[in-house]
């Protein structure tokens, strides 16, 4: 049975794609005599002409291991691809590592282990880079008193 003008315009009704239409095979000899767009309407609104399902890829699966990586599961060694310098960028590693150098230097500040000019010295030198982390600024001072 031939019904691809049937189906054409079906499509264009529908609008899908030819082979999304799908046409009952008890009624399609009833669906071949009809010629016109409101033949084919009426087969539409009886049903025997319907646009089948689009299919898409399930994303079921990416969301529940998604889920799972929010609650800090399946983060582990083997699921690591990159190095750690790889998988935090530069910029957190450098707002975290300032963050407590210059809490640090509050701290002494506040308690008088080092003057204001000292404090604006070291406040500086630690905006440059030249202290690696906490231990590294007290060596810094330790020296700089000698």
């Amino acid at each position: 049975m031939n019904v691809r003008s049937q189906r054409n315009i079906a499509k264009s009704i529908l609008k899908v794609g030819r082979n999304k239409v799908w046409i009952d095979p008890e009624k399609i000899s009833e669906i071949q005599e009809s010629i016109t767009k409101n033949d084919i309407r009426k087969h539409i609104s009886e049903g025997s002409i319907t646009a089948r399902p689009i299919i898409g890829t399930s994303t079921a699966r990416s969301k529940k291991i998604k889920l799972q990586k929010k609650k800090g599961q399946m983060t582990g060694q083997g699921k690591r691809k990159g190095t750690k310098k790889a998988r935090i960028p530069s910029k957190r590693v450098w707002i975290t590592k300032i963050r407590a150098l210059r809490k640090e230097l509050n701290n002494l500040k506040s308690k008088d282990k080092i003057k204001t000019s000292e404090y604006r010295h070291l406040y500086l030198k630690s905006s440059s880079g030249v202290f690696k982390d906490k231990s590294s600024l007290h060596l810094y001072i330790k020296k700089m008193r000698q």
